[in-house]
């Protein structure tokens, strides 16, 4: 994503969800109104919560993968409760591919710390001739979002630093995979 654009839907989305009185992932202005997210049948127990304890954030994330991506297979919490940042995995409920895998998933890794932070977010497919994609660098918002055509057995790795000090080191497989 531009720098410009980013800056926009920041701006955008940070009028939005003041409406909320919400520290929630910052809303694209193309994509209009906060989307309305459910979860993947295979979603986690954890992930169920997270969702259920603030449905509003859940869908503002959405909104930054843009239209379709309203189905949600991950969200948590990172590092643990002290929560400086909240990764969260969609899914448009398509599939690409001849296998239930092959689904498109988009992930944004929200920042939750009020101030820009060195983080990031890497989204693998299954498919090891696939290349990853990530988006690292300095975010006050959000970083991603990121995509993978087949990535519901994927992996979604998150990554933030603190004061010079790595806060964030996560890898969580994408979906409930065998």
């Amino acid at each position: 994503m531009s720098i410009t654009k980013r800056a926009a839907a920041c701006a955008v989305a940070a009028v939005a969800m003041s409406a909320f009185g919400l520290a929630a992932p910052q809303a694209s202005a193309v994509d209009g109104p906060t989307a309305k997210v459910t979860l993947a049948a295979k979603a986690s127990a954890k992930t169920k919560s997270i969702v259920e304890s603030n449905p509003q954030a859940a869908a503002a994330a959405a909104t930054v993968c843009g239209a379709g991506y309203t189905k949600i297979i991950v969200a948590e919490r990172l590092p643990d409760a002290r929560r400086y940042a909240t990764v969260y995995v969609y899914t448009n409920g398509t599939t690409t591919g001849p296998n239930y895998y092959d689904k498109p998933t988009c992930g944004v890794l929200h920042n939750e710390t009020g101030s820009a932070q060195s983080m990031g977010i890497r989204l693998s497919d299954n498919y090891t001739a696939t290349a990853d994609d990530e988006d690292f660098g300095t975010f006050s918002t959000y970083a991603g979002p990121v995509r993978q055509k087949k990535g519901y057995c994927g992996d979604v790795y998150s990554y933030m630093k603190m004061s010079g000090r790595v806060v964030v080191d996560h890898v969580i497989t994408v979906g409930a995979c065998n």
